[in-house]
């Protein structure tokens, strides 16, 4: 049985994320989608944007996150991460950072040196996971994927990243700490796939290029596709070349209560991250010169 679609959704919510990126959210501000993408909370989304070549220190600031699953996936560009536990990072072209923020700690994002020098295209994502209740404390932690190191499907006319979970019985390595999928799709002009998920498990489609038939309905560049919870099957036809990215999982059924960069069950939850913090529990990272 076909999945129904609730509907294609356009996002006007732009806004700067630190002093460099200029994104569209699509949910939650975007979109006020509910719980209906649980276990997925967020998604920013960095168009393909010029960025003029500049010495000047470009991006976000030291900021603290707990109870989620910040995963970036960089298209176009490169970016320069670090935290409080001495963790230090560069994501380029095709790779992928999933990082656990579970019980707190601070981190801050930036224009990679060499990148920001000479200037160039930037193009990203940016998905907050929510960690279920029993996970909200564990320790932080990161799941790197270098584009050499991401399993591939390959189809007839196009490709399938697989971010998390599976497809076609092809497993990625990384963790995740409630079941769900996340795939990277190309597909060529005319070319077309096959989704199998459960019918109780959110599902989204987010379009970054091109116009993609799914069963019964059209959605073109950065248009969101929010489908029911009934029905297991989607079948996509690439009208035009294309770029999407497939989110499903199984919802948590679980409070969800957002403040800044948390996520967490409860208001006093939110309360005492926010203590926590100014406490210096979540360890100590300088900040930049931006």
């Amino acid at each position: 049985m076909k999945k129904n679609i609730a509907g294609v959704y356009n996002s006007t919510y732009k806004h700067a994320v630190g002093d460099g990126f200029k994104v569209i959210n699509i949910f939650p501000n975007g979109n006020n989608l509910g719980d209906k993408m649980s276990p997925f909370y967020m998604i920013d989304y960095q168009p393909e944007t010029y960025y003029e070549p500049s010495d000047k220190k470009r991006g976000v600031n030291v900021h603290p996150h707990r109870g989620i699953e910040p995963v970036t996936l960089v298209y176009q560009g490169a970016v320069a991460h670090a935290d409080s536990a001495g963790h230090t990072g560069i994501v380029g072209p095709g790779d992928v950072q999933w990082m656990t923020s579970g019980k707190g700690i601070l981190h801050k994002e930036y224009f990679e040196e060499e990148f920001s020098r000479k200037g160039g295209n930037l193009q990203m994502i940016q998905v907050w996971t929510i960690l279920p209740k029993a996970y909200k404390y564990v320790d932080p932690s990161y799941q790197t994927l270098l584009k050499e190191e991401i399993k591939k499907v390959t189809l007839e006319e196009g490709e399938v990243r697989v971010i998390a979970g599976s497809y076609q019985d092809v497993e990625s390595p990384v963790r995740t700490y409630s079941p769900m999928n996340l795939l990277d799709v190309s597909l060529e002009k005319g070319g077309g796939m096959k989704i199998d998920c459960p019918a109780e498990y959110n599902m989204g489609i987010l379009v970054l290029e091109g116009q993609i038939k799914l069963n019964d309905a059209e959605a073109g560049k950065e248009q969101f596709v929010l489908f029911e919870n009934e029905g297991e099957v989607v079948e996509i036809f690439a009208e035009q070349a294309s770029k999407f990215l497939i989110l499903n999982g199984k919802p948590l059924n679980e409070p969800a209560v957002h403040k800044g960069p948390f996520v967490m069950n409860t208001q006093e939850e939110i309360d005492q991250a926010f203590a926590d913090v100014a406490a210096g529990k979540f360890g100590y990272l300088e900040n930049e010169v931006i």
